[in-house]
């Protein structure tokens, strides 16, 4: 089984460095540029299945990858993104800073990270993460699949931490993925092993988070 996990097209949230979470922001011009550039670097792959984030943002980047090919896309809430509550929309840019200084630690300790009204901390968005992972590589079914994963930042980043194995203080591994890059990962015997990790297939200049 073959795993092509990617984060989602570029939104304007992600311009502005804002707090998405949850909340349901399309992808703007460039954001479905990127996709149909990947895409294309990913044509040659024969998908037989797409899971996806029920968010907009991910199933569009699904959609323009598989661009128009009849590979099935299945909506998995496991693999949203973390949910911010209340903070959700607020700006993390040094510039435009308006977050409690609390939050700072979803960067710097996200083991400490306490969610805040409506949100979830790292651990309970693991866990999901843990049992979505757990039931795609057990599946005897799938296990000769080429499988696309249209998902999030957070979340993203979460699978990684599960795979590699690593303590929750570690979460965030090499960094937030550039927007539509992908990670590859092989199933066998129902464990995953990375192969490559935050690959762009497209020539524009995307700042890393």
């Amino acid at each position: 089984m073959k795993l092509y996990i990617v984060r989602h097209g570029e939104t304007d949230w992600n311009k502005e460095r804002r707090i998405q979470g949850q909340a349901d922001i399309p992808l703007n011009g460039f954001g479905r540029h990127l996709a149909e550039e990947t895409g294309k670097g990913l044509s040659d792959i024969a998908f037989d299945i797409c899971i996806s984030s029920p968010l907009s943002r991910a199933v569009e980047t699904a959609e323009l990858i598989l661009g128009g090919k009849d590979t099935p896309v299945a909506k998995d809430s496991r693999i949203t993104e973390m949910a911010f509550g209340i903070w959700e929309g607020g700006c993390c840019s040094k510039e435009g800073w308006n977050l409690p200084q609390e939050f700072r630690d979803f960067f710097e300790a996200p083991e400490r990270y306490r969610a805040p009204e409506g949100g979830e901390d790292f651990y309970m968005v693991r866990n999901r993460l843990e049992d979505f992972l757990e039931e795609i590589c057990e599946k005897e079914s799938w296990k000769d699949k080429n499988i696309l994963i249209t998902t999030h930042g957070a979340a993203l980043c979460g699978l990684l931490n599960i795979i590699k194995g690593k303590a929750m203080s570690e979460y965030w591994g090499e960094g937030v993925h550039k927007n539509c890059a992908v990670t590859e990962v092989e199933v066998t015997g129902g464990v995953p092993v990375i192969l490559s990790e935050n690959r762009a297939y497209y020539k524009d200049d995307v700042k890393a988070w």
